[in-house]
């Protein structure tokens, strides 16, 4: 299967924010629905009543409450126990996690100027918050007492779990660190996240601010209808009706530099593309990147590691940098010379049709386009009428089916936290309550670029009932022109199934402690990566592969070819992944951070080691590389590989037991992946759902790297 790894990761979120009226009863005052419990179906947070407004003294209130929280287990006269100290701290501080939920589901999807200025003001007050907990040395001595007699506790594999984990969380946090070095961490870890955050407001100022608009007719030559069409509507909500207006977001400029037939043009969006944040103005991220790559290994070497991927990846299945770059580098080699062949190609077909000189960066999806069309009769255009999203959305609800019994239903009367989304009720095989999921599917100017999996309320235990979660699946899809249906490319309904597998990982997940419930980074995109595997399935096809205006299935001729083109271009995306992985890793293994440090520079030297072509550049480059930069996927952008090394191995058990929905294999997986959390070492999960530990060879079969 054809990865294109433009997934951004697990993050936090979705979420909107409307006027409410309501009042307290029998006064004029109006209720900060964060203050109060929702009444909602479901308990889904009451989007419809919340205003900007209600953010800040909601949070405000849920530091006040969880210190007070914190200050009880501290002041407990009984001696530190499991569960008045390690529960009770798990159980803290829910007001806050309940308002931050929404608060950054907001950030991301449905943000303003005024929300990311109140993100940059509450960003400190937070920062300090988590080291006030952290840096507790009276919270430490009791965790630390309660973790030195662990042996005698008798617990169970999950409580041993939550007491490990929440020891490591104080130790990497910095609790057993002197006075002075606590209170320089805590300026580290205050500085950071702020960094974090501007480098990711900047980015969405810079991807907003070019347009590319089109006033000649002429100049749209080679453009599909659809994208043209939308194009205008962009134009006329941008107040240049009779215009064209292409933008940044990927469902915009991926289309245009596949098929416009305008050289300069593709050149021009091209260029705004990778000079995001390089623009020597008030958005520029250079700086940035520069103060936070050193505050980053300032606070490595506080803690005591050579540098901060050493800090990061030893909670991660890799555990070191070493390990994270001979994988890549295993991949890497294949992948040059397979894009080394498609450039050979590229540049022959640009030749032949009377272009002279260097085939560019801006050239290459066009002509990949066109030697796809040549070589496998295939045209992107003939494939979209046949993935339109609501028949694709039901292919994903089919397979869950199939794999696990579970099914879900359109919720139509229920709290939305954008008008764009839907819902959907989940139920578990025997009619239990899974949870709820949400789906937000186009591209809208104050919503961050990519796609990304979240959730409003995790999973957790009440009372010893399972309090099932809510989650949320936010895309940017090519969004349809006024009165037509939206229709996906291959990479858009495999992005769809791979958002669909967090989804499936947050609501399958069944664990009793907050703290337990996170996997490493480079194991999480195991559950997403692995549905990709159903897309091109035949007996998934038929399901969902049908023309949205006639109803018939897509011909054997079309779904064989696009099997035999999937693996044609793996050498470019291929490269380019790797040479962004190499990239946030290259800057995490600085042990040192010269004074003339030059961001562009360091970029080039990077990629010149790789000898990378330069009609590819990095899928992110650093000023816009907001997994790395903003946060999340810092020195991890290597774990879509990583697990892709997995979710192939993985996916290989179904097709050693004959059946691509064999049920033995699909409850192995849910067991020993998807429900337990971290209850257990990654690898050794995986080896227990497996077998056996996996190696790269079904990788770079599926990629045609080997």
């Amino acid at each position: 299967m054809k990865k294109t790894l433009i997934f951004m990761s697990l993050a936090f979120l979705a979420g909107a924010c409307n006027v409410s009226s309501d009042k307290k009863a029998g006064t004029g005052e109006r209720t900060n629905p964060f203050l109060t419990e929702y009444t909602t179906p479901y308990g889904v947070p009451p989007f419809d009543e919340i205003r900007l407004e209600d953010y800040k003294p909601a949070i405000l209130q849920g530091i006040e409450e969880q210190k007070k929280e914190i200050e009880a287990i501290v002041n407990n006269t009984a001696a530190p126990d499991f569960e008045n100290t390690i529960v009770a701290l798990d159980q803290s501080g829910r007001l806050l996690s309940n308002v931050n939920t929404v608060f950054g589901g907001q950030n991301s999807a449905n943000t303003s100027d005024e929300m990311q200025a109140l993100s940059k003001e509450l960003s400190p007050i937070l920062s300090a918050h988590r080291d006030d907990i952290s840096l507790n040395p009276q919270l430490f001595a009791r965790v630390k007492a309660v973790y030195d007699k662990r042996g005698e506790l008798n617990l169970d594999k999950e409580q041993a779990k939550l007491l490990e984990e929440t020891y490591k969380d104080f130790e990497r946090g910095g609790a057993n660190l002197p006075e002075d070095k606590q209170q320089k961490l805590r300026e580290l870890n205050s500085e950071i996240a702020m960094l974090q955050l501007t480098f990711g407001q900047n980015m969405l100022k810079e991807t907003n601010a070019f347009k590319l608009v089109i006033d000649n007719e002429a100049d749209l030559s080679g453009l599909p209808a659809n994208l043209i069409s939308t194009a205008a509507d962009d134009a006329k909500a941008a107040s240049e009706e009779g215009k064209w207006v292409f933008t940044l977001q990927n469902p915009s400029i991926m289309p245009f530099l596949q098929f416009s037939d305008k050289r300069e043009l593709r050149e021009k969006i091209f260029k705004g593309y990778i000079m995001r944040g390089n623009n020597n103005n008030e958005n520029d991220n250079k700086e940035v990147v520069k103060k936070l790559v050193k505050a980053r290994l300032e606070k490595a070497k506080l803690m005591g590691y050579p540098d901060y991927a050493a800090f990061v990846l030893e909670t991660n299945m890799a555990k070191n940098a070493a390990n994270v770059y001979k994988l890549l580098n295993e991949v890497w080699e294949p992948a040059l010379v397979k894009a080394k062949e498609e450039l050979a190609d590229l540049q022959a077909m640009m030749n032949k049709e009377g272009v002279s000189g260097e085939l560019k960066g801006w050239d290459w999806r066009y002509y990949n386009e066109k030697v796809m069309k040549a070589r496998y009769d295939i045209d992107e255009n003939a494939v979209r009428p046949y993935l339109q999203l609501e028949k694709v959305r039901e292919g994903l609800f089919y397979t869950a089916n199939k794999l696990y019994g579970i099914t879900f239903t359109e919720l139509t009367d229920i709290p939305k936290p954008h008008p764009d989304a839907v819902a959907f009720e989940c139920k578990d095989g025997d009619g239990t309550l899974l949870g709820v999921l949400y789906m937000d599917y186009f591209p809208r100017s104050n919503k961050r670029g990519g796609a990304w999996c979240g959730g409003y309320r995790q999973q957790s235990y009440k009372d010893g009932k399972r309090v099932p979660p809510i989650v949320t699946i936010v895309c940017n899809f090519t969004k349809p022109a006024a009165g037509q249906p939206a229709l996906l490319s291959i990479d858009e309904a495999s992005t769809m199934f791979h958002e669909f597998g967090h989804g499936l990982h947050s609501l399958f997940r069944d664990v009793h402690y907050y703290g337990v419930a996170r996997v490493p980074r480079d194991f999480v995109e195991l559950p997403s990566q692995v549905m990709e595997h159903w897309v091109l399935e035949p007996e998934v096809m038929k399901v969902y592969a049908k023309h949205y205006q006639t109803g018939e299935a897509m011909p054997a001729e079309l779904v064989k070819k696009i099997e035999e083109s999937s693996k044609y271009g793996q050498g470019f995306a291929t490269a380019e992944y790797v040479q962004a992985s190499i990239l946030d890793m290259d800057y995490h293994v600085l042990t040192e951070i010269p004074t003339d440090f030059d961001i562009v520079k360091f970029e080039d030297a990077s990629m010149n080691r790789l000898h990378a072509l330069s009609q590819i550049p990095p899928r992110y480059r650093t000023t816009y590389f907001n997994h790395t930069m903003g946060g999340g996927y810092t020195a991890g952008y290597y774990a879509y590989m990583w697990a892709e090394v997995l979710d192939a191995d993985a996916f290989e058990a179904y097709k050693e037991a004959g059946n691509i929905f064999d049920q033995a294999t699909a409850k192995r997986f849910r067991e020993y992946i998807l429900t337990p959390g971290c209850i257990d070492d990654a690898m050794d999960m995986y080896v227990k759902f497996r077998g056996k530990e996996p190696d790269t060879t079904p990788l770079l079969k599926n990629r045609g790297l080997k």
